[in-house]
């Protein structure tokens, strides 16, 4: 039988996102069972649009961006996954972003499948107002494919709660329909879901204290290295300090900073706040970035792009738990490292899946016109996510695998157990 390509003009080198996705998914085979016959479709993306975004900017100049929206697998559910805006996205990379969101979804138990998108620009070099006319473009370029029944946007890396209302509301003057549901990640005014905000990094703190307490590591007094402090790096480092442990060193593109008796978080992201940097930071001593992955700790959160931790990073790093509060932060041959040494690693889709879990209730109380209060979504976010560690680490105990193999499995099992059930059309 003849085999054609999947988009075959990208070739992915296996340490690449997509190359890296595909190689977990080659890993899992073996426990697919009679599921395996579908297993194919997850190695294909169902749909991937590329859009030019042709905007005026505030000198009177034309400017082109390209952007990115792929579906990776609806049999679920709707499309769910962010926007970045980044100077990096590739096709490649947010088609492996898609993947990992439909794993995602399942791992959790989420009525999603797996959709991502992007624009290729450094949004620091734009004006709110040429950014604002960016979001509006791209939205309407990639209209034909979101809804709050085919595909939900969300944030993602440097985007927020304001460019949702912009893709909200050139929805709404699009369709000439008022429907909230339409992204998640919205400001609380305009349908918002209370907690949605630190909902990732919030995440990563709960399962971090469901796996210490089941490998023995104490969060209290725990040695804490967090890379990335963006959103998701910022509020799992506030979370582990409420719950006692020490931030011992914090990474992002402008400075590494280490503090063995604890760094002031709070301080330490007010000077950020301030100047867009933790360069010059008081009260710890500016590191080499590559000496940062060798600091000892008990907890390492890489939390900022994927691919990350290097296997020559992986071979250096002095810690007991990798918790992936990025997408894809791990390569696959620095998995096979930090598995000999044994570390243990939880997976990003499992790791950092509080946003999305928060996003489904944004969605579901927009559509229901009835909203929570913030303790009510932490408290269901909680039990969602420690509900769905505990069958994967079940699953990984079942099977002698890596808490990686048991989350895709599971999640695997679950998308290809629907795609079977509804069969091809026609």
């Amino acid at each position: 039988m003849t085999s054609y390509p999947s988009l075959s003009f990208i070739t992915p080198h296996a340490d690449s996102p997509w190359g890296t996705f595909l190689a977990t998914l080659d890993s899992i085979a073996p426990h697919l069972g009679p599921l395996a016959r579908f297993a194919e479709t997850l190695r294909r993306p169902r749909r991937a649009l590329i859009v030019d975004i042709p905007i005026e900017m505030d000198d009177g100049r034309i400017a082109h961006f390209e952007g990115y929206r792929v579906h990776h697998n609806l049999s679920r559910g709707p499309g769910k996954g962010g926007v970045r805006y980044d100077a990096g996205v590739t096709l490649e990379e947010v088609m492996a972003l898609a993947g990992w969101m439909t794993i995602k979804n399942a791992a959790v138990n989420l009525p999603f499948g797996g959709a991502k998108g992007g624009i290729r620009v450094d949004p620091k070099g734009l004006s709110r107002k040429e950014l604002e006319r960016l979001t509006r473009r791209y939205t309407s370029e990639i209209g034909l494919l979101i809804g709050p029944d085919r595909d939900i946007p969300a944030p993602d890396v440097n985007t927020d709660a304001q460019i949702m209302a912009w893709m909200m509301d050139t929805c709404a003057m699009n369709t000439g329909t008022s429907a909230t549901g339409m992204v998640t990640g919205k400001p609380v005014a305009l349908g918002g879901s209370l907690g949605r905000q630190d909902a990732t990094g919030r995440g990563v703190n709960v399962i971090g204290r469901e796996v210490a307490r089941r490998i023995g590591l104490h969060l209290a007094g725990a040695r804490v290295v967090v890379q990335g402090v963006g959103n998701v790096g910022a509020v799992a480092a506030r979370a582990f300090v409420e719950n006692g442990a020490r931030i011992v060193a914090l990474q992002d593109r402008g400075a590494s900073l280490f503090n063995p008796a604890g760094i002031d978080v709070a301080a330490a992201l007010a000077h950020k706040q301030r100047t867009g940097s933790l360069a010059g930071c008081a009260g710890a001593e500016a590191i080499d970035r590559e000496a940062f992955w060798s600091v000892e700790s008990d907890v390492l959160i890489p939390a900022a792009l994927e691919g990350s931790l290097t296997a020559e990073r992986a071979a250096r790093v002095r810690t007991r738990l990798v918790l992936e509060g990025a997408n894809g932060p791990t390569t696959p041959a620095a998995d096979l490292v930090l598995a000999e040494r044994g570390i243990t690693v939880v997976p990003d889709v499992i790791a950092n899946a509080g946003g999305v879990i928060v996003s489904y209730f944004e969605w579901v109380q927009d559509f229901n016109s009835f909203f929570w209060t913030e303790d009510e979504v932490t408290r269901r976010m909680d039990s969602i996510l420690t509900g769905a560690f505990d069958h994967i680490w079940r699953t990984a105990t079942e099977l002698g695998a890596s808490l990686r193999t048991a989350a895709f499995v599971v999640a695997c099992r679950r998308v290809l157990s629907a795609r079977e059930q509804r069969g091809l059309y026609p």
